[in-house]
């Protein structure tokens, strides 16, 4: 984004099930603790305001729902610990039984702080991604064991 004052994050993937379910999979958070959370503290549902916890983080994320449609948006404001609150757009379309899966989060300032935000939850939202299309198409948890920090070498 060479030039751009805001940075803003971009991904999307295709996943082989109905949107139907892919939704649930999002908002669900027993669903999302198979693939992606440790833990949440309720489901996405639009007004509430829930926490996610993670494996490899010590705290929570606060997540403040926006706006819901079923089975075509999830919209919510986030933070990290020592950043801004963010927006969240995960949108939803559906083709011939299969569902893309578009997601944006925003904005931040063109700076140092912001490219490494724009680094690190990039890297987030596509694992988050191929975490849901591994679990979702296959039954596989790719987060299971991954940030054990007993098992990691030393660096």
């Amino acid at each position: 984004m060479m030039g751009a004052k805001m940075l803003k994050i971009k991904v999307g993937i295709h996943i082989q099930k109905p949107v139907h379910e892919v939704f649930e999979a999002i908002v669900d958070p027993e669903i999302m603790s198979k693939y992606f959370i440790l833990k949440g503290s309720g489901r996405l549902e639009e007004g509430a305001i829930i926490t996610w916890q993670f494996p490899e983080f010590d705290y929570q994320f606060q997540v403040r729902v926006f706006r819901i449609s079923e089975d075509k948006n999830v919209s919510f404001y986030w933070a990290d610990i020592k950043g801004p609150i963010t927006l969240v757009e995960i949108k939803l379309s559906e083709k011939d039984g299969s569902t893309f899966v578009r997601i944006s989060e925003k904005e931040r300032k063109n700076s140092k702080p912001g490219i490494k935000w724009m680094a690190q939850n990039t890297e987030g939202w596509a694992n988050f991604l191929a975490c849901l299309k591994a679990y979702l198409e296959y039954g596989i948890n790719l987060r299971k064991g991954a940030f054990d920090s007993s098992q990691m070498p030393e660096v």
